[in-house]
């Protein structure tokens, strides 16, 4: 292991040497990808977005738009510079990262922190806000989208749902789209991010892995949805289910275990039984 050396990184790639980086990642992409789950931590003027990569994998990071910290708190990865050289980190250690991706081979499992200063915690705009996806990596993503077709029986019950319950599709889109009654997470940790759904519209994906029983987030709080409680769509074979709480508060809760993120890419989309959750929310009334 001759040329590994343990120093604080300070990892940054000029534009040609950015462009060996784009072109590995599109052949990394081509390989079965591991698991890395993602979990979203916020705090007052704080979001840390962790991730976990196992021993043995190669990781390519999204390129870091400016400098902020980062605090590496589990395992032992080998990181190579731009000159070819190799950098042995070791947790726990602390500093600041500079613009630009990291590469590195994952010796010990990896937990690693990227911590920002901001009030958003909409992680959509969060990631467009700090992150620069390459093109290859779109392209990768828009590829392995998940298509509409095998989801037509969901929208298909849906329609049933709103027929059951007297719904025209309007009422039913109005309500879902009435930004009166939403509200942001609270301040906590999730495993969780709205994305486009193919399904309908956005969805709920989970970034980590959620066991059977585990409460995924608050879905209404105090009489006003969550992100959980707009977004999460409908199924006739749902994951998730809503749970009211003393206090009248409703959390998401799974059904079943769920598929967190592989390879950057989200997990499986969380879905409810919307005839469930209308005959909660008929209860609670």
């Amino acid at each position: 292991m001759s040329g590994i050396q343990r120093v604080t990184p300070k990892v940054t790639f000029s534009l040609a040497s950015a462009k060996k980086v784009d072109l590995l990642e599109r052949e990394f992409l081509k390989l079965p990808q591991v698991d890395c789950p993602v979990v979203h931590r916020f705090g007052p003027g704080i979001y840390i977005r962790e991730v976990t990569v196992p021993a043995g994998a190669y990781a390519i990071g999204h390129a870091q738009r400016f400098e902020h910290l980062n605090v590496f708190l589990k395992g032992r990865v080998i990181v190579i510079n731009e000159d070819g050289s190799r950098s042995e980190l070791v947790a726990p250690m602390t500093f600041v990262g500079k613009p630009g991706r990291k590469v590195g081979y994952v010796v010990e499992d990896m937990v690693w922190q990227n911590v920002y200063a901001t009030t958003e915690t909409d992680v959509a705009k969060l990631e467009a806000m700090f992150l620069d996806k390459s093109d290859g990596w779109k392209a990768h993503a828009a590829a392995n989208a998940v298509p509409l077709l095998p989801f037509e029986s969901d929208r298909s019950d849906y329609a049933s749902v709103l027929t059951e319950f007297g719904f025209t599709e309007e009422v039913a889109r109005a309500q879902a789209e009435n930004e009166a009654d939403q509200t942001p997470f609270p301040l906590g940790s999730y495993k969780v991010a709205v994305a486009p759904s193919p399904i309908e519209g956005k969805g709920l994906f989970a970034t980590a892995a959620i066991d059977a029983g585990e409460v995924i987030a608050p879905a209404r709080i105090g009489g006003k949805r969550t992100p959980a409680g707009r977004y999460t769509n409908h199924s006739a074979a749902p994951n998730a289910v809503m749970v009211m709480r003393e206090g009248g508060d409703i959390d998401l809760v799974a059904l079943r275990q769920i598929k967190g993120c592989a390879g950057g890419q989200f997990g499986e989309e969380i879905t409810i039984n919307y005839r469930d959750a209308l005959r909660l929310q008929i209860k609670k009334d």
